[in-house]
């Protein structure tokens, strides 16, 4: 039979076949994924009136008459306009001679942010008036006629980006700071990203889009989640912090692969660069392990990544949780600079310094150092004394010196030398976390260091019911420039080991998972996934100072929306269905201080 004719009868067998072509080997040698072939150009243009987006005329539309739609961002003294879309600008000239004096009227009348239809013929700019900044710049509309079709009030700020604006305006009018070029620029950068990534998983690995529930029930570990009400007197929903156990009982179900741009909630209270609400990227595959979601993960950002921002380089360096505490003071370090920390102990043995002798007499004891490149000619006595001040403030912190080495990066780049290449993106690998830590409010018992469904490193399994807190888990992290921006782990798929974490290691009540563990004694694959933070890796890829602005409406850093004032009171009325009642003082006195 003809290959052409098979693949005719077989209509799975053309993705599968570019899935197995772009499958990397056994080992990690992979470095670029293969090119998709160059998408159509979209049709902006379809199923509107408009010609033309006020981004698209060039100087081979000379002499053609189109019909642009947009908001009016400048207008000088009645002679023109600039008229702006959501892909540019296009300079209008308001006609002066008696026959479109009504056109002139309406055009030089309208307040600036209304929105206009203009139709017009398209000329060259007079020689000498040409602006090589603009797209659009060698040419101009010669308006014919127009009509305002929405009339914009007073504004509470001008929608330009180079306009400082504050937090809290820009989340109360944030339809008007979608407005500008660089909302908008990220917004569609983030459609894209998530495009690419949906091409990559579904179309070439055979992954599997499914929607999970947002209404649960309570998951114990882990962050606070958000309580939802039912009309069952005392029973309540739990927003999940992510579909963690849904996507492990799509692999018990025989799924495969599965994946879901998913909304996520975790009730964390005021933090400064946090979401209450926020996307993940998750996934999960039957039968793999950990180098073989390090390959997808790399597969997938490198298919994803926008041209703009120049290219990435896999596979990515991996170091483990020791080796980055030991070096950087954290567990998500950044590389692009270096200034790591070096034990100095040794050399300083011999020496005759009191505090530095007592300090080396401790079990384990010894004396780490940041050197800081050029910190003679760069750091002032400020600098110097702002650095003491943290180093006490954090004083017998494990992350001290962590924090000392961003922050000595933080000064010497504020007074010149620059360390972090902003265009640069060095990705990491984080690996062999431990499996359980000791809890801040009780260091006796033990807590999970990522959640309590990860199993432990194969080689470790037997400390698992002897000394659990030397186990080391099969835990992942994705850091990028000093960012998480992704966490996974291979899964326990054993009931039994699972239920001894809960009981025994965690003293949790098993029963509020008792679902999970009966599901996972009926023929549960060996399975492991990750979850993308999507907001914190669009943010890093167009260098936002915020998440905030690369989602369409977020929340304040205290959680409330600004624009809709959510969250808000409801009476006794409504909330009678749900058998609760509010102490109204309480909250009336709350709402007086927010």
């Amino acid at each position: 039979m003809s290959l052409p004719r098979l693949l005719r009868l077989l209509p799975g067998a053309l993705p599968a076949l570019a899935a197995g072509l772009a499958r990397p080997g056994c080992g990690r040698a992979l470095h670029r994924a293969a090119p998709a072939p160059a998408p159509a150009a979209p049709d902006f243009n379809s199923f509107v009136p408009r010609t033309n987006t006020c981004g698209e005329l060039r100087s081979a539309h000379v002499g053609q008459e189109v019909t642009l739609y947009g908001w009016i961002q400048y207008q000088r003294q009645g002679l023109f306009l600039v008229l702006r879309d959501f892909q540019g600008l296009t300079q209008i000239i308001i006609p002066q001679d008696e026959a479109h004096s009504h056109v002139k009227k309406l055009l030089s009348s309208a307040p600036v942010e209304s929105v206009v239809r203009v139709t017009g013929i398209v000329s060259p700019r007079p020689p000498g008036q040409e602006n090589p900044k603009m797209p659009t710049g060698d040419i101009e509309v010669k308006a014919e006629t127009a009509e305002v079709l929405n009339s914009c009030k007073k504004l509470p700020f001008e929608i330009k980006d180079f306009i400082k604006k504050s937090e809290a305006l820009r989340m109360q009018y944030r339809y008007l700071d979608l407005r500008s070029f660089q909302m908008q620029h990220n917004l569609r950068l983030r459609s894209q990203v998530v495009m690419r990534m949906r091409e990559y998983l579904c179309h070439l690995h055979g992954f599997v889009d499914v929607e999970t529930p947002t209404l649960f029930r309570r998951t114990p570990g882990g962050a606070k989640e958000f309580i939802v009400p039912s009309r069952e007197a005392g029973k309540f929903y739990s927003l999940p912090q992510s579909p963690q156990q849904f996507k492990q009982l799509l692999m018990v179900g025989g799924l495969d692969r599965y994946f879901q741009v998913a909304r996520c909630y975790r009730d964390e209270g005021s933090r400064p660069d946090r979401q209450p609400e926020f996307t993940q990227v998750d996934i999960e595959m039957s039968f793999v392990d950990q180098a073989g979601i390090q390959r997808l993960i790399e597969g997938l950002l490198q298919y994803s990544w926008p041209e703009e921002r120049g290219s990435i380089t896999t596979p990515f360096p991996s170091m483990t949780y020791e080796e980055a505490l030991s070096h950087y003071g954290t567990d998500k370090p950044d590389t692009r600079f270096g200034m790591k920390i070096v034990d100095i102990g040794d050399f300083l043995r011999r020496s005759d310094i009191e505090f530095v002798q007592n300090a080396l007499s401790y079990p384990r004891g010894t004396v780490k150092a940041i050197c800081v490149p050029q910190g003679v000619r760069y750091l002032k006595n400020k600098d110097l004394e702002s650095l003491k001040e943290s180093a006490k403030s954090q004083f017998n912190q494990c992350s001290a010196l962590g924090s000392l080495r961003l922050e000595s990066a933080d000064l010497l780049e504020a007074a010149g030398l620059l360390l972090r290449d902003p265009t640069a993106f060095h990705f990491l690998w984080v690996v062999d976390f431990p499996l359980f830590l000791p809890k801040e409010e009780n260091p006796t018992e033990l807590e999970s260091a990522h959640h309590p469904f990860t199993a432990p490193h194969p080689s470790d399994t037997s400390l698992l019911y002897s000394d659990p807190a030397k186990v080391r888990s099969q835990h992942y992290d994705l850091v990028l420039n000093g960012s998480e921006v992704g966490g996974g782990s291979i899964r326990i798929h054993s009931a039994e080991q699972q239920r001894f974490v809960l009981e025994k290691v965690l003293k949790e009540d098993s029963e509020v998972l008792s679902h999970l563990l009966e599901a996972l004694e009926f023929g549960a694959p060996p399975h492991g996934g990750i979850a993308l933070g999507l907001d914190r890796l669009i943010s890093l890829m167009v260098d936002a100072p915020s998440i905030r602005d690369v989602i369409a409406f977020p929340k304040s850093f205290r959680g409330r929306d600004l624009m809709g004032n959510a969250p808000d009171y409801v009476t006794p009325e409504e909330l009678e269905p749900y058998h609760i009642q509010v102490s109204w003082p309480l909250a009336e006195k709350e709402a007086k201080q927010n």
